[in-house]
């Protein structure tokens, strides 16, 4: 079946060219998210690769109750849509809750739907009617054909902006797996198949009371999905992982991004139909 092509802002996912969704995992101050923003879009610029930026408001799903969620969502969403405007960078973000779903919204260019709740079916609803793009992350109990049944939760709404993500799946205790295979059977309901290349190498719950990762095998996840033929990638990055306030252990670190990205553009226009 042929890849719908689906266009956050201007970034289009699906076509021959190379796009990503990038940023931290939460919003840790205004001042960090926009300058890492400025950053990000200055290296994809180079890489000549589309970026969609992300960051989370709320991290609904930490290990521990004492775990830092983010800056709530006024604040998150004022932050986000200073991004927008100032830096000019389409915006993407996580949605825990149906309440979140009109505030976001009328902010940002795309809604996510976390893995954990990738088949609450009342979020998946509320989020095709808001008519954004919508990407639903695989959830790590699930295996790829039974995202059909996700697609089409979002497409009774009669909305077609629908994009899919494999993040690994569960294998055995803290610990993941991205099966490649997972991407060509979700691009058979014909739409984009991103790769969570940093998600993929985490360990959840690893740590206690966080979840480890394995931050190093991240470009090699991405590398080979996009060699398999995935359609674009979703990579979280810091200036300093090991300072992040939410899984600095499988981020990709912002000095390291501008390479990455090259690579794959290339590995993308050789495999590219």
């Amino acid at each position: 079946m042929k890849t719908k092509i689906v266009r956050i802002g201007r970034v289009a996912f699906g076509g021959k060219a190379l796009s990503i969704i990038a940023g931290p995992c939460v919003i840790e101050s205004r001042r960090s998210c926009v300058a890492l923003a400025v950053k990000l879009k200055a290296i994809a610029r180079r890489a000549r690769v589309g970026l969609v930026f992300k960051a989370s408001f709320d991290k609904a799903n930490r290990s521990s109750i004492n775990s830092y969620r983010g800056p709530g969502l006024d604040k998150g969403l004022e932050i986000l849509a200073q991004i927008k405007e100032e830096v000019g960078l389409p915006i993407l973000t996580d949605v825990h809750d149906v309440a979140q779903v009109e505030a976001a919204s009328s902010v940002v260019d795309a809604l996510q739907i976390p893995a954990f709740l990738c088949r609450q079916t009342d979020l998946l609803v509320a989020a095709g009617q808001s008519g954004k793009v919508v990407n639903v992350k695989k959830g790590q109990f699930l295996a790829p054909d039974d995202m059909a049944n996700v697609v089409s939760k979002l497409e009774s709404t009669g909305n077609r902006r629908i994009m899919l993500t494999e993040r690994g799946s569960s294998f055995g205790y803290n610990n993941l797996v991205a099966d490649m295979r997972s991407i060509v059977v979700m691009k058979e309901f014909g739409y984009p198949v991103i790769i969570d290349a940093t998600h993929s190498v985490q360990r959840p719950g690893g740590m206690g009371d966080h979840s480890g990762g394995d931050a190093e095998l991240a470009p090699f996840i991405a590398r080979a999905a996009v060699a398999t033929g995935c359609d674009g990638a979703f990579i979280e990055t810091h200036a300093n992982p090991s300072k992040a306030l939410s899984d600095g252990s499988n981020m990709v670190p912002l000095a390291d991004m501008g390479s990455l990205l090259r690579m794959l553009r290339k590995i993308k226009g050789v495999v590219a139909p």
